[in-house]
């Protein structure tokens, strides 16, 4: 497939210099090379369900080659379970990111090993059970490298290595097997997030920011060919505090007492982007998405 794009120059090239060659703005046509579906963290029952009720037909409204989906909060709203991932599995999703909660589900630690398609930040110590990146082939001249990572701003209970540190090695190793990378960037803060996107501006196709669960309007393609969004969303209630029922997260704001979270079934949404990559693994296109889903009904 053939797309009609526009490769935008580099600002801090002085006009009368003009932009080096890498950043000559021109409009080409760019063979996509491959599609990645990036779905907003699914968080409780109620996230799982819109998955399963809307993935299906996405991947074909899109003709989807690759479903990536950040998890972190698909068992309660906190965390994820074993019998959740396999079963996310089973929808279509060919890799489950984690958070900062990846491990809040005791099952989680022995599965994880076992499990190729789930990954942890890739920033975390060495021990941790599982991976934080690896490769898929999707097809004999097609293979893609997705990268898990952890921001170090807002997380009290976890305390990653510097992503910052990680990254251009990781996608170094990453580039000798293909030029197609897509990072996660689990993160709480906007800031950390764009200097993210800058440090990594030409060296992977993609650095989605997940964490916060509120999809952003800014996706985009930065300079040197990287899409990019502060935030992808969530996928579960979109009438909810994070996902969750509004009323016991205000009450526990009002009396400092703690109370268990909920789930919420009202408005269902599924958010995410859809992210056309080409052959030299440089992003052509970044699109978000949001899709509302019926509930289920008594029958």
């Amino acid at each position: 497939m053939l797309r009609r794009v526009t490769l935008i120059a580099d600002s801090r090239f002085p006009a009368d210099r003009g932009p080096s060659r890498d950043f000559l703005p021109s409009l080409c046509y760019l063979r996509v090379h491959l599609r990645v579906l990036f779905i907003g963290e699914i968080v409780g029952k109620a996230g799982v369900f819109t998955v399963k009720s809307l993935l299906r037909d996405l991947k074909t409204e899109f003709s989807v080659d690759f479903v990536v989906a950040n998890a972190d909060g698909a068992t309660g709203g906190f965390g994820l379970g074993k019998n959740h991932s396999v079963y996310l599995r089973k929808l279509g999703i060919d890799v489950i990111t984690g958070g900062d909660q990846i491990y809040y589900k005791k099952d989680m630690v022995p599965h994880i090993d076992t499990a190729y398609y789930l990954l942890r930040p890739a920033n975390y110590p060495p021990a941790t059970p599982g991976r934080g990146w690896r490769f898929y082939n999707l097809s004999e001249d097609r293979k893609i490298a997705v990268i898990s990572m952890l921001g170090q701003s807002g997380f009290d209970r976890v305390h990653a290595s510097n992503p910052f540190t990680f990254l251009p090695e990781l996608a170094s190793r990453a580039r000798k097997e293909t030029p197609c990378i897509i990072v996660d960037f689990h993160a709480t803060t906007t800031a950390e997030k764009y200097t993210m996107f800058h440090h990594g501006d030409g060296h992977v196709s993609a650095i989605v920011g997940t964490g916060t669960r509120v999809q952003t309007a800014d996706a985009r393609i930065m300079p040197r060919g990287t899409a990019i969004i502060a935030d992808v969303g969530r996928t579960g209630s979109r009438d909810s505090v994070a996902g969750l029922d509004p009323g016991p997260e205000i009450r526990k704001f009002m009396t400092g007492v703690p109370e268990r979270s909920s789930d919420t079934w009202v408005n269902l949404e599924l958010q995410g982007v859809v992210i056309e990559i080409g052959e030299d693994g440089r992003a052509s296109a970044i699109t978000a998405i949001r899709r509302e889903c019926a509930g289920p009904t008594d029958d």
